[in-house]
């Protein structure tokens, strides 16, 4: 669940025009430390790259970049270390129900299917996961894979490890502590459901011409 910084409660809140469910989703967060909705964003000095609809901390030993789609468009970032890598997508979500227990089985049973695949359910830091491995580039071995699920007010953040560092336990924690950090900023535009929630390159970023 999305983090937020604990606030007061008045009777006015009982004005609040926030829809029940969205208001359930943010109460239950209060435990948690992030991501964060933008609107239960904390007020800390994380150095964060803009890239619209993810804000993504500037962490010492992480190289960030973008993943593009076949028309060139931003559909994802990866943070990338010496011990692995972590990819980030945000998806459009209903407003009234999380999508991580569908997007968990759905991609399990990619995994599981494919030769060298597997796919096992593990408790973590952020709740239900997967644990498993895919396929190398050469096809004759594996790569650890580790997905993190997160539903969001109107949003779900998918992140993926890879490498090392989706089985390393203090590896990990410099990639939790990032994915902690993140800032979603889901807009008002309408989305279908599961459809990535457009991102852009940070302002001054241009890509380059292809050849």
């Amino acid at each position: 669940m999305p983090g937020r910084r604990r606030q007061k409660r008045t009777e006015a809140s009982k004005l609040d025009a926030t829809p029940p469910w969205e208001q359930r989703i943010r109460e239950d967060a209060a435990a948690t430390t992030g991501p964060f909705d933008e609107r239960d964003a904390p007020e800390d000095e994380v150095a964060r790259v803009d890239l619209g609809a993810l804000r993504i901390p500037v962490g010492e030993g992480f190289d960030i970049r973008v993943d593009l789609d076949e028309t060139r468009q931003v559909v994802s970032a990866t943070l990338a270390g010496p011990d692995g890598t972590m990819q980030l997508g945000v998806f459009a979500a209903p407003r009234n129900e999380g999508i991580w227990d569908d997007v968990r089985t759905e991609i399990a049973a990619s995994l599981n299917a494919q030769r060298k695949g597997s796919a096992t359910e593990q408790d973590g830091p952020f709740g239900t996961e997967l644990h498993g491995t895919v396929p190398d580039e050469s096809g004759r071995g594996t790569v650890p894979v580790r997905f993190v699920g997160v539903d969001g007010p109107r949003w779900f953040l998918r992140a993926m490890l890879a490498g090392p560092v989706a089985q390393d336990a203090a590896s990990a924690q410099r990639f939790e502590q990032a994915l902690r950090d993140v800032v979603v900023v889901r807009g008002s535009e309408p989305l279908p459901v599961r459809e990535p929630v457009p991102l852009q390159l940070p302002e001054g970023v241009e890509l380059p011409e292809q050849g």
